[in-house]
């Protein structure tokens, strides 16, 4: 699979200056992390759940996540473990009869509602620790298609039990599965312990961290332990007491001294409201003039103004892909993900082998100084997202990337 594999090489070839690299699923955590992208959330009770994670594949997804937590009832659990079990079997039945597996990556027509379509990376949000090993047990072979488990309300006593079944669902099914622990516990949130569970959790993910693909932010849960619910025009950093958590999360769990991990944007919540608070700037942007009307009908009727500037907020605050509950948001996520040229030309600038001693650099762009030493683990990183996002064009923006993700 890879981003944007999802439109025609031609129409690729048209936007990157390096297009976006191929990966699998048994590609390198490293790789992987970074690929996760727009991670899209589906109930896992949905009785047609093979269908739908092929058509979002076909879509530009890459990695979705079938929960059986908060997003269905207490009572539906039963219920959802066994349709998973199901939509498992199917997936992996369609998969074996396309041969996907021993399809080349350049083979992809990228068809809309091709139904040999790349499956994405596969995890499920399970409730318990129990669970992981039960599920890998009733996949039976069609384990091949899940890379993992997420895991909720992650804290290091509770986070101990889910990785320890984790480790001991590897052992029995005998292939690679990786945790993503969802940080959204109120222990975090409250001022008086956040220190302590902070010092928790990363004790538990270092003595995991090959199993630990990703950290993952429940801003939602945060919100409800204080009665609150951001309107489509806030971000997350809009709601102070949100903010101050993710900072701290990143402060020590997301270092770039090696010692970090990838930690992912906070879902944006989808919903309309009748009126806005604020002038919507996409509304009115000259560029949209000509475009495809889906991306006008994306823009314009989903009002995606604060998830775009919520996306740009991630990165600034270091944070990478995007936990997403409504298929419109994977796209926007996608196109802000590629690194433009100017990015590209400083990395590589900063990065070069004859800069090894340090020092200042005028940029290519004639536009800023590049510092060697403090911008390194900026370039370091704008390389590695380089390398599955891929680098557009020079004269290619994010509204051409945007509308090319939405031909599908």
């Amino acid at each position: 699979m890879r981003h944007f594999g999802h439109i025609s090489p031609t129409a690729r070839e048209g936007l990157f200056f390096r297009e976006p690299s191929t990966f699998t699923a048994d590609s390198p955590a490293r790789m992987l992390s970074v690929a996760l992208g727009a991670t899209l959330y589906s109930p896992a009770t949905r009785p047609s759940l093979a269908d739908d994670v092929l058509k979002q594949a076909a879509r530009g997804v890459v990695s979705m996540v079938l929960c059986l937590e908060d997003s269905i009832d207490d009572a539906e659990v039963t219920d959802a473990e066994a349709n998973l079990i199901r939509q498992f079997a199917a997936l992996a039945a369609r998969d074996a009869a396309s041969g996907n597996a021993a399809r080349s990556p350049e083979d992809a027509t990228g068809t809309a509602g091709a139904v040999d379509a790349d499956v994405p990376l596969l995890f499920i949000r399970v409730r318990e620790p129990a669970q992981i090993t039960d599920l890998v047990r009733r996949l039976g072979d069609s384990v091949r298609m899940l890379s993992g488990f997420v895991l909720p309300k992650f804290t290091e006593d509770r986070g101990r039990q889910f990785l320890e079944a984790l480790a001991e669902a590897e052992t029995a099914c005998g292939r690679r599965l990786f945790a993503m622990p969802v940080l959204e516990s109120p222990e975090l949130l409250h001022l008086e312990t956040r220190g302590e569970i902070l010092q928790g959790i990363a004790r538990s993910v270092e003595k995991h961290r090959d199993r630990v693909l990703a950290l993952r932010l429940g801003v939602t849960d945060f919100c409800s332990a204080y009665g609150l619910r951001r309107a489509p025009d806030m971000t997350a950093y809009d709601v102070h007491i949100v903010a101050s958590v993710i900072a701290d999360v990143v402060n020590v769990l997301g270092r770039a001294d090696g010692t970090g991990f990838t930690i992912t944007g906070p879902v944006w919540e989808y919903f309309r409201r009748q009126e806005r608070m604020f002038k919507p700037q996409l509304r009115r942007s000259p560029f949209l003039e000509g475009r495809a009307e889906e991306l006008r009908t994306a823009l314009i009727e989903h009002d995606l103004d604060g998830l775009l500037r919520e996306i740009e907020l991630d990165r600034t605050n270091g944070l990478l892909g995007k936990t997403c509950i409504h298929p419109s948001h994977v796209a926007p996520v996608h196109a802000l993900s590629v690194v433009s040229h100017e990015e590209f030309t400083d990395a590589q600038d900063i990065l070069s082998p004859e800069r090894g001693g340090g020092g200042v650099l005028r940029s290519a762009y004639t536009n800023k100084m590049n510092e060697v030493k403090p911008h390194r683990a900026w370039a370091e990183r704008t390389l590695q997202r380089a390398e599955v996002f891929g680098v557009a064009k020079e004269d290619v923006g994010f509204v051409d990337l945007l509308a090319a993700g939405l031909t599908n």
